[in-house]
């Protein structure tokens, strides 16, 4: 029991994570956690995670998008640097675009070889034009060397579709198939091979190449380059694999940076095919955005029309109701816009009653206003750029989004959100691959995240949580690289894969009482700034708390931190177990200041923690 000399003090921390500053410094503050947020104030873990379909996804995915087609049928979208995919009935459909059709026949074009007791196929076809990694989708083959099999299109040689695994100058390329070859036979066979969408690179590579900075031998600059050496900087950078997805309807319109439009037609009746290339747009698109009342195409960074010059800062559009149609003429709504603040379109949006684009330096309003001008754009905000081609989202008809080194907000005018968070966050930021940063609302919370890149890995590893209602910031670790509102299923929608090692899915991100990944606990802590009294002229002494909580199962963790001063060493004190039948829990801890950290270990375990009474008493100044 606490000693007569003892008085309990309730210790209330200010919610949301705190981090401008010291530890010390943030005094009566949370300071550090990890899945956990933050509701009217008090800090309870976040809910799990379980697959929303078991088929995996290959490659990472970039955008992600959720709607309701005609027939009431749920469905998502997604793309990676390899496939194009959409989900719908617990099945996940390879939907990516043929770009180039050819007919194999020996003697004619082409032929196959195959050499005993081996499971690749040697592909003989002038200038075929595939890398390592591009996919082929085969039709109509017949070759010899499989003991009477002929079709390796089928399921149990792992067709029909297969990736090109290694490649021998222009004119040959290996596929390998799930069986073994029981003879070696050469110059044979035929098929049609329809060759889809190449596959990009995943990450963004920094161009250090013999020509990629100023020659200027001896001098003391970043990144120079002496004669017959390469350079050790920069900025160049080849950009990794990216996509835009948008509804026209109930269909699908995407676009892989710097490639044409793709539709896919969502008729159930039809059954799933492949995405089609829309052959009379734009030959080079960044990203789109479909305006939804006038239902016009948007464009953003693409060629400018009558041209094949790519113009990074042009808005181009479609004729209403006709994404085919980018023609501008008396009988079209087509026509274009270049914006000015910048160097490059960054990416947009939907908002409330416009389109909201953002350029590396500024944000634009674009508003549809009818003809002849069909669309007005206005300049709304300056030195407000955005970081990634999918850092904002709209929450509430306010728009929110991460820049260069601040987040911002508009409901009206721009606004710079203070975050508490900010300068640890982008000092442990992987700029190389901002790229990456993806925003999402999370609407049953009132909160906007942000995944990101940390400074130790290329994909985004990491998460920041603004809550909008409350005015607070949390952090984390997460494995996400997309993230889409509870809109359309009743949990929020992520993609990503577990570790580096592990195929990617989709995921059902916090469904109602769940509190483990995929039958792994999920680890969830948070700890407080450094307090103190009489301004730490005093020794604390503290021998007994009592707290405040609600949980539904296990247990979770008390844990007490002393020190002398800020930067000496610390001295712990736990954990202390605390479950459905704790009460109080005595102990004995001295310390100029002190940090409380609250964790949970256990599985299926939900948590809320109210407050913490500490039975304290100045102890003296020695």
């Amino acid at each position: 029991m606490p000693t007569s000399s003892s008085r309990f003090q309730k210790l209330n921390f200010v919610p949301g994570f705190h981090r401008e500053s010291t530890q010390y410094s943030e005094e009566g503050k949370w300071y550090r956690g990890n899945r956990v947020r933050f509701r009217e104030g008090k800090p309870e873990n976040l809910r799990g995670y379980k697959k929303h379909t078991d088929q995996e996804i290959i490659g990472t995915s970039r955008d992600l998008l959720t709607w309701v087609n005609n027939n009431t049928e749920k469905l998502i979208a997604t793309g990676t640097e390899q496939r194009l995919y959409v989900l719908y009935n617990d099945n996940n459909y390879d939907i990516t675009p043929i770009t180039t059709i050819v007919s194999i026949e020996a003697g004619v074009q082409g032929n196959f070889n195959t050499s005993a007791g081996s499971p690749l196929i040697q592909v003989s076809l002038t200038n075929s034009g595939v890398s390592v990694g591009d996919w082929i989708f085969w039709t109509s083959t017949s070759i010899n060397g499989f003991a009477g099999a002929t079709d390796f299109t089928v399921s149990g040689f792992g067709g029909p579709t297969f990736q090109v695994v290694s490649v021998s100058g222009l004119n040959e390329f290996y596929i390998s198939v799930a069986s073994i070859a029981a003879s070696t036979e050469t110059n044979m066979g035929n098929g049609t091979a329809n060759f889809l969408l190449v596959t990009e690179q995943t990450i963004n590579i920094q161009g250090l190449g013999y020509g990629a900075n100023v020659y200027n031998a001896g001098a003391s600059i970043t990144g120079y380059r002496a004669w017959n050496q390469p350079t050790s900087a920069s900025g160049i950078t080849f950009l990794a694999n990216q996509w835009s997805l948008d509804n026209f309807g109930e269909d699908l319109l995407a676009v892989r940076r710097g490639s044409q439009l793709f539709h896919w037609d969502a008729d159930a009746s039809v059954g799933p095919v492949r995405a089609s290339i829309v052959g009379t747009g734009p030959t080079r698109i960044n990203s789109i955005v479909v305006s939804p009342n006038d239902r016009h195409v948007i464009a953003l960074g693409t060629n400018e029309f009558g041209t094949s010059v790519y113009n990074p800062l042009l808005v181009r559009w479609s004729d209403q109701e006709d994404y085919s149609n980018w023609q501008p003429s008396i009988s079209s709504t087509s026509g274009e816009i270049q914006l000015i603040d910048g160097t490059e379109i960054i990416g947009g949006i939907r908002a409330r009653n416009a389109i909201h684009i953002w350029t590396d330096k500024a944000m634009y309003g674009l508003q549809y206003v009818g003809p002849p001008f069909i669309f007005s754009n206005t300049q709304l905000g300056s030195n407000c750029g955005m970081i990634a081609p999918h850092a904002a989202i709209t929450l509430e008809d306010i728009t929110y989004w991460m820049g260069y080194n601040n987040f911002y907000a508009f409901n009206g005018r721009v606004q710079r959100l203070d975050c508490t968070l900010r300068r640890d966050l982008y000092d442990s930021f992987n700029m190389t691959q901002k790229d990456k940063v993806y925003a999402g609302a999370n609407s049953e919370f009132n909160e906007v995240i942000w995944l990101y890149p940390s400074s130790n890995s290329e994909e985004p590893d990491s998460y920041v949580i603004y809550n909008t209602a409350e005015n607070h910031w949390v952090d984390g670790n997460i494995f996400y690289t997309t993230f889409e509102d509870r809109v359309i299923f009743d949990n929020t929608i992520t993609t990503g894969a577990v570790s580096a090692t592990a195929p990617n899915y989709v995921w059902d991100n916090e469904p109602v009482s769940v509190f483990d990944g995929e039958g792994v606990a999920l680890p969830s802590f948070i700890e407080s700034a450094d307090f103190d009294i009489s301004e730490g002229d005093d020794i604390m002494f503290m021998d007994k708390m009592i707290p405040d909580f609600d949980i539904n199962e296990g247990s979770i963790k008390v844990t007490i931190i002393t020190k002398q001063y800020p930067n000496g060493p610390e001295v712990v004190k736990g954990p202390y177990i605390i479950n459905t039948g704790t009460q109080q829990i005595n102990f004995r801890a001295r310390g100029r200041q002190a940090a409380v950290k609250v964790s949970c270990e256990d599985i299926h375990t939900s948590w809320q923690w109210g407050s913490l009474r500490l039975a304290l008493q100045p102890d003296g100044r020695r």
